[in-house]
């Protein structure tokens, strides 16, 4: 339909190069350093009992967290795709909302609330909660809080996905709990397994909960190697077993969702009536888990908060954080979707192997570590001439949000261009339209709410992103959750749950304002 000089060619490609560019370089980058620097990977690699501990901190929270965060959200999700429940789209919002918000901000309310001198401790008068508030345990469980509405959706989407005649004939014959565990469950598990996986990938790349928690793992370790002991070399050598890790969960996870990843299909016929009598059940679950997961945390934050003598002089002290923190993550994200949404729909009208390559890739730039991101970044950029320059300046932290959310929003973007049909597009290639005026005038009109949707999930991730941020801030320089999560040791905890319900608050506004949308949306 169009020729290969065509302008979509030329855009395309130059989105594809900004991928690789912040997204790939950084990666490679770590991966040859090594290599070039002459020094032998398994002297520091070897397990001495250093090593062996990592390994298994790493290895428990990880399992220990898509374990959780899967019992959890699957069962959310069967409820939200064959339970009739009232208000669905509020609450398929309300439920997805703790991923959203910073691990380290949920880890922070639940120091407060099980440390030394939080609630739970007081009223006990024993120090064993707050024993187990910093302990592995304790970062598995809060980190399952934030990561289970991704087994929730990825249930209820590969649910949608099944054809509901299935069930409606094993229904005639056998009771809706035996259709559910010989029939949907099976049919759902690729999708629910490859949700996990993806969990556990994030959980063992997560960085601010296992530091605030003080639990040794991977991430924290080469943190501690680059920012503590300016050692280079260790940190990325350290941090090539997760690399490789991100890799191989990358390429399972696409083989067990395939094309599911991006597709906007769904199979008609899947009554929610199969399930109907477990409303009330489904929805107290519902109602137990926000509460849990949100309600309980931001309580915790507004009684701290309100200890504070004067609030406005809290804000006013990390004024300059804050102004910072909205203009980069604006900017951030309208820089991330003009690119990824040219990657976006390259991917949504790929062929299949393509696109599984592509979906490859984006997953497993999504899940390195932000720690890992950042030590790239400083090496590829601190160096003399324009990139050295480039080095001390806010440009990196846009770099950063580059390098980390351009793959989800890309997804997102290829999944909401999947329900554009292609012929649209050749219909305006016959008429004698160009691709440009195809895309603004046809595709982008018909996509905009993904699009909107995409700025908002990159908004609030880079809004809270810490563990890049943390490591590229120029001297002097740093955003909010930089500002919050080094203030923690030496300020009044009332000051702290102050600027985190503040950055929490930013986040819920957008995603509240989002929901309502849907929602009224599908009430049409």
């Amino acid at each position: 339909m169009w020729r290969w000089a065509s302008s979509r060619t030329i855009v395309v490609a130059a989105a594809s190069g900004l991928f690789a560019a912040c997204c790939l370089l950084p990666i490679v980058y770590l991966l040859t350093v090594p290599l070039r620097g002459g020094r032998v990977a398994g002297s520091i690699l070897s397990l001495d009992a250093r090593q062996q501990g990592l390994l298994w901190n790493t290895t428990i929270l990880g399992v220990g967290t898509a374990l959780l965060a899967t019992t959890i959200g699957a069962p959310l999700g069967l409820a939200l795709a064959r339970v009739s429940l009232r208000g669905k789209a509020l609450l398929r919002v309300a439920l997805a909302v703790p991923v959203l918000l910073p691990p380290y901000i949920v880890a922070l309310a639940w120091t407060y609330l099980g440390g030394s001198r939080g609630l739970i401790a007081s009223v006990t008068g024993h120090d064993l909660v707050s024993e187990w508030t910093y302990s592995l345990p304790a970062a598995i469980v809060v980190l399952s809080l934030v990561f289970y509405p991704l087994s929730m959706l990825a249930t209820e989407v590969t649910l949608r996905r099944i054809d509901g005649r299935l069930e409606e004939a094993a229904v005639l014959i056998a009771p809706a709990g035996v259709v559910l565990r010989r029939i949907t469950l099976p049919l759902a598990a690729p999708g629910i397994l490859a949700a996990a996986l993806i969990i556990f990938v994030l959980s063992v790349s997560e960085f601010g909960v296992p530091g605030l928690l003080r639990v040794r793992v991977y991430t924290t370790e080469v943190f501690t190697a680059f920012a503590a002991l300016y050692d280079f070399t260790r940190a990325i050598v350290l941090a090539l077993p997760l690399v490789l890790l991100c890799l191989v969960v990358a390429v399972v996870t696409v083989a067990l969702i395939g094309e599911r990843l991006v597709s906007g299909r769904r199979v008609s016929g899947t009554p929610p009536v199969l399930l109907d009598a477990w409303r009330q059940p489904a929805g107290a679950a519902a109602i137990v888990a926000v509460a849990i997961a949100v309600g309980i945390p931001l309580v915790v934050l507004v009684g701290e908060a309100l200890r504070a003598e004067s609030l406005s002089a809290v804000f006013q002290g990390s004024r300059q954080a804050i102004v910072r923190s909205l203009l980069l993550a604006t900017t951030g994200a309208t820089a991330v979707v003009i690119v990824a949404a040219w990657l976006g729909y390259a991917r949504a009208r790929a062929g299949v192997r393509v696109g599984r390559v592509a979906d490859a890739l984006f997953i497993v730039v999504f899940a390195v570590p932000s720690t890992i991101v950042g030590v790239g970044l400083i090496g590829l950029w601190n160096r003399p001439g324009v990139s050295g320059a480039v080095y001390g300046t806010d440009v990196m932290f846009i770099l950063g949000y580059l390098a980390r959310f351009v793959p989800v929003a890309a997804l997102a973007i290829a999944a909401a261009t999947r329900y554009v049909p292609v012929s649209h597009e050749e219909a305006a290639s016959v008429s004698g339209a160009g691709w440009l005026r195809t895309m603004t005038r046809i595709v982008v009109p018909q996509i905009r709410l993904g699009l909107v949707t995409a700025w908002v999930i990159v908004f609030v991730l880079a809004f809270g992103e810490l563990g890049v941020s943390i490591l590229i801030a120029p001297p002097g320089e740093a955003t909010l959750p930089i500002r919050i999560y080094t203030i923690i040791a030496n300020t009044p905890p009332s000051h702290v749950a102050a600027l985190a319900l503040l950055q929490a608050s930013v986040i819920l506004i957008p995603v509240a304002l989002l929901g309502g949308a849907v929602a009224v949306r599908e009430a049409r």
